[in-house]
């Protein structure tokens, strides 16, 4: 089973896209900020795909990519954000990110994309 690590704020926006990932058939870990998502990951969490916001307390999706690559050098990163600033975008796929979804996206499209980007999924 594929893990796949959501990291956003708002905890209403993990919970669905939580939900529609476990009917999916997905392993689903959370963090709430870029702080608590690299915490987890430097004492050993390993996800096939890390899906994070871009706007974020304390560290925002942009260095959270910068910094999550220097460990998860070859796992699929998603953004899913309402930014749909082209520089964020830019700066973020510069840094890594393996795409960008803008916020809303249907569960439907956001497992179609997975499975695109997630080898075996």
């Amino acid at each position: 089973m594929k893990t796949i690590f959501i990291v956003d704020d708002s905890a209403t926006m993990v919970m669905s896209v939580k939900s529609s990932l476990e009917i999916a058939g997905f392993k689903v870990e959370t963090a709430a900020d870029g702080e608590q998502a690299m915490a987890k990951i430097n004492k050993g969490l390993k996800p096939d795909l890390m899906i994070t916001d871009i706007n974020m307390p304390k560290m925002d999706g942009i260095e959270l990519i910068r910094q999550a690559r220097k460990v998860l050098r070859f796992t699929p990163i998603l953004t899913l954000t309402t930014e749909s600033q082209q520089a964020k975008r830019d700066e973020a796929k510069k840094l890594g990110a393996t795409g960008w979804l803008v916020k809303p996206v249907a569960s439907a499209d956001l497992v179609r994309v997975i499975k695109q980007v997630l080898p075996g999924a």
